[in-house]
């Protein structure tokens, strides 16, 4: 297995791992639309950001297992150090339960680390209590409890444009 930065061939793959958590999804049947697009550009163009892929080899079109996204953020507490927020965590549903997940996030850890992160934090939906034991199981605390507030649906460009 290697953990690696999505490419672009990536993302359709990457999508149909959101798409579903209890099955697979063939990511041929996934439409990657220009909203898609410009996402996965603004994140491959962000040193702060990190799609990563978790692949069965180095081999082009290699078959891929899991993804997540780290950003790493700056601040002031933790002596000034990055911390890594990570989002999106998936493995294949045909897949789960032999380890893939421990390497994807172990794998994360340690880009993290490298990078002279002081800790990864992660926020995971109330309902998956696997999830939630498996986190605890690679040491992750439960610390806060978080709050989200949904906005419009439409980005802001920098020309202060609106694109949907």
């Amino acid at each position: 297995m290697i953990l690696r930065p999505a490419t672009r061939a990536d993302l359709p793959a990457v999508l149909a791992l959101l798409a579903d958590e209890e099955r697979v999804v063939d990511p041929a049947s996934v439409t990657v639309t220009p909203a898609y697009e410009r996402a996965f550009a603004d994140i491959e163009a962000d040193a702060r950001n990190e799609l990563l892929v978790l692949v069965e080899s180095a081999e082009p079109g290699a078959l891929v297992l899991g993804c997540l996204q780290a950003t790493y953020i700056p601040g002031l507490g933790k002596g000034g150090a990055e911390r890594a927020l990570i989002e999106a965590v998936r493995i294949r549903a045909d897949r789960r339960g032999g380890g893939l997940g421990r390497a994807l996030m172990t794998g994360a850890a340690e880009r993290a680390r490298a990078r002279g992160c002081a800790l990864v934090q992660l926020t995971s939906n109330k309902s998956r209590t696997d999830a939630h034991r498996f986190y605890a199981s690679l040491g992750f605390a439960r610390s806060h409890d978080g709050f989200k507030l949904a906005l419009r649906a439409t980005r802001r460009g920098c020309d202060g444009s609106d694109a949907v």
